[in-house]
């Protein structure tokens, strides 16, 4: 019996999501409104901000936060 991963598969939108927030965490903290990495990732701001609230309960290897709130969400995130 493994003990990775949940056996809920995640979607593409997460999976590319999840491996950029990974990849510009590794170094630290990374803190990012949805709308100014939206055309990086290829996402909405509004898609980003469910699979945010989706990922923060979902993963282990991130730490996921709602930092502040002015104008728009700022997510704070670092590897766990």
């Amino acid at each position: 019996m493994s003990t990775t991963q949940p056996t809920t598969e995640a979607n593409p939108k997460e999976q590319r999501l999840k491996a950029y927030l990974e990849r510009n965490a590794a170094d630290g903290e990374l803190y990012f409104k949805s709308k100014f990495i939206a055309d990086e990732v290829g996402l909405s701001s509004k898609e980003i901000g469910a699979l945010m609230c989706k990922l923060s309960d979902a993963t282990t290897d991130l730490e996921i936060e709602k930092w502040s709130y002015t104008s728009a969400t700022t997510w704070r995130v670092e590897p766990a």
